[in-house]
């Protein structure tokens, strides 16, 4: 009996090592890269591991998880650093030497993400700072731990020594207080997403009255406009970056006779105008609801492009995110009279830090990954020729209007309806051109006209509704919509990349 306890003593133990020291030296890692204002290894080898990840991949986890794909990611990160450490931990109860090692080699791994991290804005000194952590914590507690094990059997001998407890556990706290500390340093840093306190000047256009009628009283109709909460959210940063408005600068560079570095005081004491503008994000699935509309406050590009003076032969702006993220844009868009906006405010409110504080890009009829860059600081006056962006590098059209488009929103699918009048409702989009029509059918019934909302302009969605004379049965209830222009929206399903999905989105409902 004591010798089977004694021989498996070493086996829990090493796993307890490996936990406790994997778990202390991330701790510790984060704690100080938070103080120290850089980024830090979970978030740098989740950047990494996004930056790799097959673009098949990225699609599947966006449509999988939506606005959760980011947490689902970096709890991966996290699973597996926990595996690895523990596989570690019962490789050190044989095998010290090569555990410690290993143990080291997950810390360089983090390492080379954090110095190759694009947000990483504190310097290489902050970096080494937080790496010496984890290498003291990490693999320095590790080699603690192990060293207080019992050595493994030689050649079918007895181990040499038995497991001294106390001086385990003592050791152990102490690993385990090293970690803690270091969780409340990542505290004491504060939240990088906490909202800053700015006051927003007043429009100097402001946005025209939403119309009466823009919408219809019916429960699960989309709303039109779209509260800031609930706003959908999808981009490549893992951690929301915290950008200071003391350092904050917007450059405006390449092909322009007169570079600009603008402050967001700047920004502030310019003419700003107001407008409601729908974005739609390029993963957004037939029926999906990557989408949303919104009151935006901003500068209009065209203005700003204008006192650069841009040079003949540039076609292109590439646009900057602090975190590295880049975006390519035609320049007569944003040079055209839609309304593109350098934007500060977002439905009365200075831009939430997941939405791109302090300054972002709102471009009405283009996806959001070739006009909507967060968190801005460059505009370079370019050529299409003579660059590739985050996502073209990755299969996507270099340029990519947003498609005539239209969504059931009621009934949902599967619903079970009671015979009778039921009214089906959703919207549809087709930015700058505006909707003229939009049609339903139930099964392979003929389609029937729906009643359109009052236009609010043609940069936002539109709200449709029709009252079906629903029959017991299963039936599939499908949408279509033409735009001004007499193009009406393509039957085909096809898949988000490389420039957008297309297809009549359907539902499915029981009538009793």
């Amino acid at each position: 009996m004591t010798t089977t306890s004694a021989a498996r003593a070493p086996r829990g133990a090493g796993l307890l090592s490996g936990a406790l020291a994997g778990a202390s030296g991330v701790l510790v890692g984060e704690g100080l890269a938070r103080l120290l204002g850089a980024t830090g290894p979970v978030v740098a080898v989740g950047n990494r591991a996004v930056d790799l990840t097959p673009r098949p991949v990225k699609e599947w986890a966006v449509a999988t998880f939506g606005a959760a794909d980011k947490a689902v990611l970096v709890g991966g990160v996290l699973g597996t650093v926990l595996l690895t450490v523990l596989a570690l931990g019962r490789l050190g109860t044989t095998r010290r030497r090569t555990a410690v090692a290993g143990m080291t080699v997950v810390v360089g791994l983090a390492a080379w993400a954090m110095l190759r991290d694009p947000a990483q804005g504190a310097g290489t000194v902050a970096v080494l700072a937080s790496v010496a952590g984890m290498l003291l914590v990490g693999p320095g507690g590790f080699a603690v731990l192990l060293s207080l094990l019992p050595r493994p059997p030689v050649d079918g001998d007895a181990p040499t020594a038995s497991l001294d407890r106390r001086r385990f556990l003592l050791a152990a706290s102490s690993v385990a207080a090293l970690g803690a500390g270091g969780g409340a340093t990542r505290g004491m840093a504060g939240d990088p997403a906490a909202p800053v306190a700015v006051r927003l000047p007043a429009p100097t256009v402001p946005a025209a009255r939403v119309p009466a009628g823009v919408s219809f009283e019916v429960p699960g109709l989309t709303p039109h406009l779209t509260p800031t909460p609930g706003f959908y959210r999808v981009d490549t940063a893992l951690q929301v970056p915290r950008v200071a408005l003391s350092d904050y600068v917007l450059r405006i560079t390449g092909m322009v006779d007169r570079p600009l570095d603008l402050t967001f005081e700047d920004l502030l004491a310019r003419d700003l105008v107001e407008r409601r503008i729908t974005l739609t994000c390029v993963s957004n699935e037939v029926g999906g609801d990557l989408l949303g509309n919104a009151t935006w406050l901003g500068i209009p590009t065209r203005e700003l492009l204008a006192e650069a003076g841009v040079q003949t032969g540039a076609d292109a702006v590439r646009s900057r995110s602090v975190d590295g993220f880049t975006a390519g844009t035609a320049l007569d868009v944003l040079t055209d009279d839609r309304d593109a906006l350098v934007a500060i405010g977002m439905n009365g409110q200075p831009l939430p830090a997941e939405h791109g504080f302090p300054v972002r890009m709102v471009t009405p009829g283009l996806y959001g990954y070739v006009s909507a860059t967060k968190w801005l600081v460059e505009l370079e006056v370019t050529r299409f020729s003579d660059f590739s962006a985050y996502w073209t590098d990755r299969g996507y059209a270099a340029q990519a209007p947003v498609k005539l488009s239209s969504r059931i929103d009621v009934p949902g699918s599967f619903a079970r309806l009671d015979a009778g009048p039921v009214t089906v409702a959703g919207v549809a989009w087709a930015q700058t051109v505006g909707i003229e029509r939009v049609q339903v059918r139930a099964g392979s019934g003929p389609w029937q006209d729906a009643e359109l909302g009052v236009e609010d302009s043609d940069q936002t969605w539109r709200a449709w509704r029709w009252v079906w004379d629903a029959e017991p049965g299963t039936h599939r209830l499908e949408v279509r919509a033409t735009d001004r222009a007499g193009r009406r929206q393509i039957s085909r399903r096809e898949p988000i990349a490389p420039d957008g999905s297309t297809g009549w989105h359907n539902v499915t409902v029981t009538v009793a």
